[in-house]
């Protein structure tokens, strides 16, 4: 008699049904009220009394095995119907519901892969930065007024320690670990601790560059950034550079495309005047070379960097830097990607 309880329960363990009518013989066979349960249940009366305790035991985890491959079975048949209807696994895909690349990293994307064509590499750093790598090295002193410029989020406990708010402290990076010449461009995330507004954010990106090697001039420059914003807006587009100031480059420039004056939206983005911010650079300070270890005697260079928001706004007419950031369907899915 246990033999065939040990028979029934290898059946029991090894059943798989194809269909919930399966199951129900199932059911019935070994759980309703004239299954095998049942009828072992009445056996046990003649078993002998040696054999009482070993037979229950049997009878028990057959029963338990029983209930427990009913359940699961029951519940893969549930969770695999729908509206009484089963999932059909050779049913074609549906190109309806594509995915969206965000704007931000489309933009990104389109600007590293310019820079990528004239030999500039990728690089990129931690978000959260020390002084040194941040400011100091970037000729920003403990006390210099320049650091008012940016709106720092510190770290409480450790004032040494902030959000990044720029991708220059990955420039620095860079430089301290490789030699010239250098050419790379560094994409990321950034903080400051500024209003949210429809023109302002306290998290925005950037693109930054940098190109260290012997005898580079501003002219480099100049073309490099003609190139880019050829590639970037049109073969038509102008470029002017306008004298600022930035405390790690010198000279330092602001870069300006003409946008047009061809509609009322083109008036009011550029202030009636035609030209757009879009960047701001300069010729690498020999200060700043000589923290990173590199002999500004030797060796000179030049860095840009761009807000991409600011750049994705032009792109696609966008004119509230909020939308990047609220993750909106119905936004997002203008950017719908084709592969």
């Amino acid at each position: 008699m246990l033999e065939k309880v040990q028979e029934l329960l290898c059946e029991v363990e090894s059943f798989s049904p194809k269909s919930i009518e399966e199951l129900e013989v199932f059911r019935i066979k070994f759980l309703g009220k004239k299954g095998v349960m049942n009828d072992l249940f009445a056996a046990f009366k003649t078993v002998p009394a040696e054999q009482k305790k070993g037979f229950g035991q049997a009878l028990n985890q057959l029963k338990q095995a029983a209930q427990r491959k009913l359940d699961e079975c029951k519940d893969f048949f549930e969770n695999t119907e729908d509206d009484g209807e089963k999932i059909d696994l050779s049913r074609p895909i549906s190109l309806d519901n594509l995915g969206s690349r965000h704007p931000i990293s489309l933009v990104r994307n389109e600007i590293v892969e310019i820079f990528k064509r004239i030999g500039f590499t990728v690089s990129e750093g931690p978000e959260m930065e020390d002084d040194w790598h941040n400011f100091t090295a970037l000729n920003l002193q403990k006390e210099h007024p320049a650091r008012d410029m940016q709106d720092t989020f510190f770290i409480q406990k450790n004032p040494d320690v902030l959000l990044r708010t720029h991708t220059s402290s990955v420039q620095v990076r860079y430089m301290e670990e490789n030699m010239p010449p250098i050419r790379t461009v560094s994409p990321g995330r950034v903080y400051r601790n500024e209003a949210i507004s429809a023109r302002a954010h306290c998290i925005f990106h950037q693109v930054e560059g940098l190109y260290i090697d012997k005898n580079v001039s501003f002219a480099d420059l100049k073309q490099t950034l003609l190139y880019f914003a050829k590639e970037m807006f049109g073969e038509q587009t102008e470029i002017r550079l306008r004298p600022s100031y930035f405390p790690f480059t010198e000279p330092s420039a602001e870069v300006d495309v003409y946008w047009g004056l061809e509609s009322e939206s083109d008036y009011r983005i550029t202030k009636g005047t035609g030209w757009l911010e879009i960047m701001g650079c300069g010729m690498v300070d020999p200060a700043v070379l000589r923290n990173c270890g590199i002999n500004p005697d030797e060796y000179s260079g030049y860095a840009f960097g761009m807000g991409v928001e600011r750049i994705a706004m032009l792109q696609y007419g966008v004119t509230d830097l909020r939308l990047f950031f609220e993750n909106d369907v119905r936004f997002l899915k203008q950017f719908r990607s084709t592969i």
